[in-house]
């Protein structure tokens, strides 16, 4: 067994309404829908016009910078609307799909017989080059590039992560397809990381050429960028590439059977769900279906497309993300309270001492989305270093970023970082600041500079 790397700074945040390990199958929906939006950079050029037929895999958009990189159908049907928003930038293609199912063909195969042009071409075509994702800047991973090594983490340690032993359940094949393709894409290593302390799962169990890691510690530990920086820390000019285990199982799938699987297992939980459980699905799917009669209070919860601390808020009409594997209901949080600080908080969630529910660790608690202050002076606390665990000062960076300092944001480790890494430092931050948000300034003006 590899060496266990300890995190030793984080913090789990212990919410109602965790999945139940039952999976159901959910009601299919008429309507799916491909989000532009959901992926950083992308500037879409529709090649299917609304009203027109497409199948499984057909393109529907491609990158305008990258012609290569396709966007497909999870499902066959007629393209019914593409929903617009400021100076007409494409917010949603939503496609309705039909009773029958027909597919687009595509190579399969043994990806370890096959050359690194051959399935590059396949992802490309197929649509499923976008789950590959690019260090630096979290960008969809370029075609022509040629990464470092890439990086699979195995759990999800985020606030109501999902359980990967439920989700990948009977997926040892295609798993062991998904890797095997990877591999032909990158002349380094395949990088799995496990939880220590359980049982390996079988999906992940004796996978070929892969390197295990395992991780010991609070959240982050499960981010795909914290493993990264403790095992190979990113430097100028690196490039990293990074999928979910799911989208893994998903590429193996097209190789095994030459079609576009789109099926995927998701986690729908939260204090405002009345059956958390799991949920076997299409990508894109209508939230409608997936929702119904499960919300208790329809009108006083926030649903949220991922995890609570970097999903995205989205209506109960609206579609699932695409790299997300979990829908988070909670309580919104309306209301203002007067003088809440001075009270003794038993019943109130606190990273530090300020309240007594310290004397509750093992809680679970029900959180609503009520910021409980407003947006003050950015200053040094000591906060973040607590929750982040990686060799960077985060205050530094931000407040480089801030000043866009080019020059200070290399050596302050920004092409180490993207969103979710850092959003711990946003829940615990005194001063309500916008994390994330300046953060993918930060990386947005850093790629235009350096592109």
């Amino acid at each position: 067994m590899s060496k266990v790397i300890k995190i030793k700074k984080g913090l789990d945040i212990k919410l109602k309404g965790a999945a139940e390990k039952v999976t159901v199958i959910a009601e299919s929906s008429d309507l799916y829908a491909i989000k532009p939006p959901d992926f950083v950079g992308l500037t879409p050029k529709l090649c299917t016009k609304p009203g027109e037929k497409v199948k499984v895999g057909t393109p529907v958009f491609f990158d305008k910078n990258r012609p290569s990189i396709m966007f497909t159908s999870p499902v066959s049907g007629t393209l019914k609307e593409v929903r617009r928003g400021e100076r007409r930038r494409i917010l949603e293609v939503v496609i309705e799909a039909s009773k029958d199912q027909d597919y687009e063909e595509f190579s399969s195969g043994n990806p370890e017989g096959m050359t690194e042009e051959v399935v590059r071409d396949n992802l490309l075509k197929s649509g499923l080059w976008p789950t590959i994702i690019q260090r630096p800047y979290g960008v969809l991973a370029d075609p022509e590039a040629k990464p470092r090594s890439i990086y699979i983490s195995g759990f999800d340690s985020s606030p109501l992560g999902v359980d990967y032993d439920v989700i990948l359940k009977d997926e040892e094949a295609s798993m062991a397809a998904g890797v095997a393709a990877l591999q032909q894409l990158t002349d380094g290593k395949v990088h799995m990381g496990l939880e220590e302390g359980y049982p390996v799962n079988k999906t992940f169990d004796k996978l070929k050429n892969v390197e295990y890691h395992y991780f010991k510690g609070k959240h982050p530990a499960g981010n795909v960028g914290i493993q990264i920086h403790h095992i190979e820390p990113m430097n100028k000019g690196d490039i990293v590439w990074t999928l979910s285990p799911q989208h893994v199982c998903a590429i193996g799938k097209l190789f095994l059977n030459g079609k576009l699987n789109p099926s995927i297992t998701i986690a729908i939980a939260g204090s405002g769900i009345s059956k958390p459980r799991y949920v076997k699905t299409m990508m894109g799917t209508s939230l409608k279906p997936l929702l119904a009669n499960m919300l208790e209070e329809p009108e006083s919860v926030r649903i949220i497309s991922g995890n609570v601390l970097t999903g995205t808020k989205v209506e109960a009409e609206g579609f699932l993300g695409y790299y997300d594997a979990l829908l988070s209901v909670i309580p919104e949080g309306n209301y203002y309270e007067l003088f809440g600080w001075v009270m003794p908080g038993l019943k109130k969630f606190s990273n530090t001492r300020a309240f007594f529910s310290w004397l509750r660790p093992g809680k679970e608690w029900e959180i609503d989305t009520n910021l409980k202050g407003g947006e003050r002076a950015f200053v040094l606390t000591g906060q973040y270093n607590k929750v982040f665990p990686m060799d960077i000062l985060p205050v530094h960076l931000l407040k480089a970023i801030l000043v866009e300092d080019i020059d200070k944001m290399e050596q302050l480790g920004i092409y180490e970082v993207l969103e979710e890494d850092m959003a711990l430092c946003e829940f615990v931050c005194t001063s309500k600041t916008d994390v994330q948000g300046i953060l993918r300034n930060g990386l947005d003006l850093m790629r235009k500079e350096m592109s």
